[in-house]
């Protein structure tokens, strides 16, 4: 199937490609903000299971725009 006929059914069904997000910077490292105490030291190695929890997600992307915990 060629190009042309897959643009034809997709103008003919409304159907649109859906282009590449345009990438956000949502870091901001230059803040007066309060830094939580690393209180782990990059030790990953807990001792025992669901004693320590970590993360690192504080902006989700959805539909409606950006989710922030701020």
């Amino acid at each position: 199937m060629g190009k042309d006929r897959v643009q034809r059914l997709m103008h003919t069904h409304g159907i649109k490609a859906r282009s590449k997000r345009k990438f956000v910077v949502t870091t901001d490292s230059k803040h007066d903000l309060p830094i939580a105490e690393n209180l782990l030291a990059r030790d990953f190695t807990p001792p025992e299971p669901d004693r320590v929890w970590s993360s690192d997600i504080t902006y989700i992307a959805t539909d409606e725009g950006w989710l922030s915990w701020r």
